[in-house]
């Protein structure tokens, strides 16, 4: 599993994907709550990739964003 993760913004769709692989088309899909959705894969389990529908409209409506996840953050290493 890849150890950074990448966000992409598409403005026309209001989608935030935050991504530890690039999606394709094995993966998954599963709403896990509040118009969020994991791509998980499909031997694991595990979510590989996220999708925040109305990116836009959830940031200017409140000053917090919960995900619905438990991580553990580090740095990457260089």
């Amino acid at each position: 599993m890849a150890e950074k993760l990448t966000f992409r913004y598409d403005k026309v769709g209001d989608i935030l994907y935050i991504d530890q692989c690039s999606p394709y088309p094995e993966q998954e899909s599963e709403e896990i709550g509040d118009e969020i959705v994991a791509r998980l894969n499909p031997n694991s389990g595990e979510v590989e990739n996220l999708e925040i529908l109305f990116f836009s409209k959830r940031l200017l409506g409140s000053d917090l964003l919960e995900l619905p996840l438990v991580a553990s953050l580090k740095l990457a290493a260089s």
